[in-house]
């Protein structure tokens, strides 16, 4: 029998694969190269299925006599590998990004007279609208939970997107682009202290209390199924954090950061032009392993923000911290600095990648904005937080638009500015 290859993700089988393993069979012998968890990662998003899973589904569909690993997008290694005589494809890929991809798999069969076979594209099938049916049918709380800690540690780095209502929610989750083949989208949201304070008009000095900041974390729930970090401020008096981390854990959000300054909250932003007293060691200590200590699950983490570089209480004291939390129980570090130049986050990350026990490393990158998300992953950063883009890109907007109202009296130029009205009635679907 002659041997048939056929590459996929069969993350959300439907019957264009099935189209395709039924040609492939016609042919010979079929070899499916099931993408790795990490490769679906790397150009669409976290699989629904683990490669296990997945690996036992299309063992069992029929025609396929062997399902072996694909590591990489690129099919040609494992082309070299099982020298097959067809290697099937929808033809969908002979446009767009995946035309690299198809150029090389057809230069490597040459070298054993091997042949490519393009199946029609199945109309009809929208893995877009697949997605939306897995979207309607929404998450449970522990599947959102544990969701962030499996995408750390499984992704070179992940991109977090602040939220601080129900449509800016709606944004992170939906927000996709595709780039050099690959599909790139937020991985979760943090509702940030500031941006929640600000959207109510209060100033960010931990006024706006934990109630009210739950009423905003439904609001995102609702409509939303990625992970969410919660900006935690200092976390307040141990006994009040040990209630804050159980109500968390229980909506199903995945982590709480909280910084190691005391006394009345000061944003960190303003460095030393205001007062910021930065914890003791101990004493913070004593808050991670309370809040540790009140979780029911593990897959809840307890995020532990270090402010000795905007204290300018020096890179040896940041150091110091971030092993005394670590051994403490904190599930990650996020280390802060208020400077433009980056030069104190690469130093922090150079020191701290000697250590001998790590943790994930978290950062907001407001200041050192030039950093790209791959060199802060080449210093060892885990978790990237844009942290108040979306309200800070929205207020200007609106301002403009009330301004040119005043100006002209009446809306005519502003509506340059606006969706249009019927664009916005249709932007929430009326029923799931």
């Amino acid at each position: 029998m002659k041997k048939v290859y056929v590459a996929m993700s069969a993350d959300i089988i439907h019957q264009g694969h099935l189209n395709v393993l039924n040609e492939a069979r016609k042919l010979g012998n079929v070899i499916v190269g099931l993408h790795t968890d990490k490769v679906i990662r790397g150009y669409w998003r976290n699989p629904i299925m683990k490669y296990e899973e997945r690996k036992k589904v299309v063992e069992n569909i029929k025609g396929v006599i062997e399902v072996i690993p694909q590591d990489i997008l690129n099919q040609v290694p494992n082309l070299r590998k099982i020298k097959p005589d067809y290697v099937l494809h929808g033809d969908d890929w002979m446009e767009g990004d995946q035309r690299e991809i198809r150029d090389k798999v057809i230069e490597v069969l040459k070298e054993w007279d091997g042949k490519l076979v393009e199946v029609p594209y199945t109309k009809g099938v929208s893995i877009s609208k697949l997605e939306e049916q897995l979207y309607n049918i929404g998450i449970t709380p522990e599947q959102r939970m544990k969701s962030l800690k499996e995408l750390i540690y499984s992704k070179k780095h992940i991109r977090i997107l602040e939220a601080h209502n129900g449509l800016t929610g709606l944004i992170v989750e939906k927000t996709k682009v595709e780039k050099d083949g690959k599909v790139k989208e937020f991985d979760g949201m943090w509702i940030s202290s500031l941006c929640d304070s600000t959207a109510k008009g209060k100033p960010d000095i931990e006024l706006v209390d934990l109630t009210s900041r739950l009423n905003t974390i439904n609001e995102i729930l609702e409509v939303t199924t990625k992970p969410i970090i919660v900006d935690g401020d200092t976390g307040g008096q141990i006994e009040h954090f040990v209630y804050t981390v159980k109500t968390l854990e229980r909506l199903g959000m995945s982590a709480i950061i909280i910084e190691d300054k005391t006394g009345l909250k000061k944003n960190s932003l303003f460095g030393t032009e205001v007062t910021q007293t930065q914890d003791t060691i101990e004493h913070f200590c004593e808050k991670i392993r309370a809040g540790r200590e009140a979780r029911v699950t593990s897959d809840f983490m307890i995020i532990s923000r270090i402010e000795s570089l905007i204290a300018k209480n020096g890179m040896d004291d940041a150091i110091k911290r971030a092993k005394a939390y670590i051994e403490a129980g904190s599930d990650g570090i996020m280390i802060h600095s208020k400077e433009s130049d980056g030069r104190e986050i690469i130093e922090f990350c150079r020191l701290y990648n000697k250590l001998e026990n790590r943790v994930p490393l978290v950062v907001v990158p407001t200041s050192y904005n030039f950093m790209t998300e791959n060199e802060l992953s080449e210093l060892g950063i885990n978790v990237i937080i844009y942290a108040n883009h979306l309200i800070r890109s929205a207020y200007p907007a609106m301002v403009d638009t009330a301004k040119t109202i005043l100006l002209n009296e009446r809306s005519k130029e502003a509506s340059i500015n606006c969706m249009p009205i019927k664009e916005i009635l249709n932007l929430i679907p009326s029923s799931i």
